[in-house]
């Protein structure tokens, strides 16, 4: 089991834990804001279990069915979740609105408020592991779900402060405002997950800045070559995939277009991890005179 398979693990126990904590504050006050702060919850355990899923699937080697890998399976999870979060946005809406109509009086409960707070302490712990492991990792699924985390922590916190407010003061309707403001809130964070995914699903290119790092590897790497051009690049999980053509003298050996050849690859492997290279090697004639130069 690899490390970020383990992660997965852990956020569906945390998910789990979270989720027990927010449902008792909710039932200990009966506040609709903290209910749509549970419900967030129910949707955190569902993205855990199917980013497990989708981290063990692109973790499967390439074959006859997928010769270039399963690695765009993560993408697939942070799409589901965006799918997810919205359907748990609607569905607080739909608790809020009575609320706004006919507002109930707060009950405050100490007990209530702490059991909410220490799920948020839980949950902006658990979502700095998954963004900084994700990175490092190079896993769409888990910073996906780190920067839903996030989300969930930052509306918690105001929430918290806001059902304290409205139990405090007697001003029922600021309880379904807080409900209101996080569906907007994770609604927001649903959009931008869907956005970044449907990039990669798309063969998004690399950054900008990566991209000019790659032409600078290429063009100091390439000494005996003449000139390479279209330079083309997509990422796929954490794999990125990077192809051009590579033009030599018409009268170099195959032997050491082929040493010229891996001295590039080294090198941008050296630059990008997990970087899949494919060079096409032309003759002279085939130079465009344009691209990136050799130095």
């Amino acid at each position: 089991m690899t490390r970020v398979q383990q992660i997965a693990i852990g956020s569906i126990l945390v998910g789990i834990l979270v989720l027990g904590l927010k449902f008792t504050a909710y039932l200990l006050t009966g506040s609709i804001a903290l209910y749509s702060d549970a419900l967030e919850s129910i949707v955190n355990v569902v993205t855990a279990i199917v980013a497990l899923l989708t981290v063990r699937t692109s973790a499967l080697p390439a074959d006859v069915n997928h010769p270039y890998g399963h690695h765009k399976a993560e993408y697939f999870s942070a799409v589901i979740v965006g799918v997810l979060i919205v359907v748990a946005a609607a569905a607080i809406l739909r608790e809020a609105y009575p609320g706004f109509v006919a507002p109930k009086p707060l009950t405050l409960s100490v007990e209530g408020l702490l059991s909410n707070g220490l799920a948020t302490l839980i949950n902006a712990g658990w979502c700095y592991v998954l963004i900084r492991r994700g990175r490092r990792a190079r896993s769409p699924a888990l910073v996906a779900e780190g920067y839903h985390l996030m989300t969930d922590v930052l509306s918690s916190v105001g929430v918290l402060l806001g059902v304290t407010l409205a139990a405090a003061t007697g001003w029922s309707r600021l309880d379904p405002a807080l409900a209101t403001l996080v569906a907007a809130t994770i609604l927001w964070s649903g959009w931008r997950l869907i956005r970044d995914s449907v990039g990669g699903l798309m063969d998004e290119a690399v950054p900008p800045a990566t991209l000019a790092r790659l032409r600078d590897v290429i063009s100091t790497n390439a000494a005996g070559a003449l000139e390479a051009h279209d330079l083309r690049t997509r990422h796929a999980g954490r794999m990125t995939f990077v192809d051009f053509h590579l033009v030599v003298p018409g009268g170099m050996s195959v032997a050491d277009a082929h040493a010229i050849c891996d001295r590039i690859e080294d090198a941008v492997r050296a630059e990008v991890r997990d970087a899949l290279i494919t060079i096409h090697v032309e003759p002279a004639n085939k130079a465009k005179h344009s691209g990136i130069v050799v130095l």
